[in-house]
């Protein structure tokens, strides 16, 4: 019994989630760059009425993850989909954007 706990425990991962991280961070906007090595998103928040915005997070992926991100993302809509109805894709008139200094990551 102790020999199967043990080999069934090696095939998981042990994740802690910090309180902090855990109250997550709200974002309305996600701003994707790329490089030939990685691919950067800046997720923001921007309010009416606000003139300046702040990146609240920023996540670095390789190419690879940022794959599987895509397909996990895609996977988890169409489950919300199939319980909850279409998710509908208000168009929005273009923002323009003032992001700093451009480079590659």
């Amino acid at each position: 019994m102790a020999e199967e706990n043990k080999k069934q425990k090696q095939g998981q991962i042990n994740i802690e989630l910090d309180e902090n991280i855990a109250q997550g961070t709200y974002s309305n906007l996600a701003i994707i760059n790329h490089s030939q090595s990685e691919f950067v998103v800046d997720f923001v928040s921007i309010m009416p009425g606000v003139p300046k915005s702040k990146v609240k997070s920023r996540i670095v992926l390789t190419p690879q993850h940022a794959k599987r991100f895509l397909k996990a993302m895609h996977d988890n809509v169409s489950r919300f989909e199939k319980q909850h109805g279409e998710i509908k894709d208000y168009k929005q008139p273009p923002m323009p954007i003032n992001f700093g200094p451009t480079g590659e990551a």
